[in-house]
């Protein structure tokens, strides 16, 4: 039989069991708190990026709002005309390459140039020095040395590739920066522009392979001529006598003077590039 319990055990377990549920009640309220702390975070955090987001949203539509050059319409030119060029990867691809190779070959024969001239000072130190012809070799490896890439685009193009005028007629705006009147014209100038009649004759320069002929962009129509790295660019033309693939002679008749494109009145864009640099067409020639 079970043993009757007293009153003071009675009390103590009734005391024992309150603080039981008293320690439960703790750890939940406990608990309790633990949560709601994390969700606060939560929520600060939640709030914390929608006002970085809603800050940078800001930013971006004051800026374009206020930028008014990103939309400008020499910006915009400029990109039609980028996006209008036709490049040529592959093309670009061997320039690079003839490029390194050309400059290797340079320091390899700058190098050979050095040893040459010590060999020869120590040949000629009991005969009065180097020869003339060794301080001439000398004073050339310098020039080229101190030549900028520019005049060393000249001087390559001069001496790899033969030209005369195009066309007859005058200057109407050369090559580098210009102050143009309308937004439409760019104010970097690639080439120079010969104003003349329309429906001029328009010769090639040099001999070579065309290897664009098109009337797309800027250009309107226009003919790209290549001849090793340097390639020849007649733009704004009113008809095209040849086509793409076409092996053309100096001096022969290629087009016809027009303003097809982005043109102002009638005249030749002449541009001359190598390795797609350009350069100045009033230093190779006499336009």
């Amino acid at each position: 039989m079970e043993r009757a319990m007293t009153v003071e055990e009675r009390i103590r377990r009734a005391e024992e069991i309150y603080e039981r549920r008293k320690q439960n009640e703790g750890l939940a309220v406990i608990k309790e708190s633990k949560t709601k702390e994390k969700k606060d975070i939560k929520l600060l955090k939640k709030m914390l990026i929608q006002l970085i987001v809603c800050i940078c949203i800001y930013l971006i539509i004051y800026t374009v709002h206020n930028n008014q050059y990103i939309f400008s319409e020499d910006f915009i030119h400029k990109v039609k005309e980028i996006i209008s060029y036709d490049i040529d990867f592959g093309k670009i691809y061997e320039d690079i390459k003839n490029y390194v190779i050309h400059s290797l070959n340079r320091e390899e024969e700058k190098q050979k140039d050095e040893v040459n001239i010590e060999e020869n000072d120590e040949t000629n130190n009991g005969i009065g020095g180097a020869s003339e012809e060794v301080v001439e070799q000398a004073e050339e490896v310098e020039e080229n040395q101190s030549l900028s890439q520019e005049e060393q685009d000249i001087v390559d193009v001069k001496n790899t590739t033969s030209f005369i005028k195009p066309v007859e007629g005058s200057i109407s705006s050369i090559y580098g920066y210009r102050d143009t009147a309308t937004g439409t014209v760019p104010k970097n100038h690639t080439g120079t522009d010969i104003a003349a009649t329309m429906g001029t004759k328009i010769k090639s320069a040099t001999d070579g392979q065309v290897v664009l002929a098109s009337e797309e962009g800027d250009y309107g129509k226009h003919i790209k001529v290549q001849i090793g790295e340097v390639s020849i660019i007649y733009a704004h033309c009113n008809s095209l006598y040849v086509k793409e693939g076409d092996m053309i002679t100096q001096g022969q008749e290629i087009a016809e003077v027009g303003s097809t494109g982005n043109s102002t009145g009638p005249h030749l864009h002449f541009e001359v590039r190598i390795a797609e640099r350009t350069v100045d067409p009033q230093k190779i020639l006499d336009l």
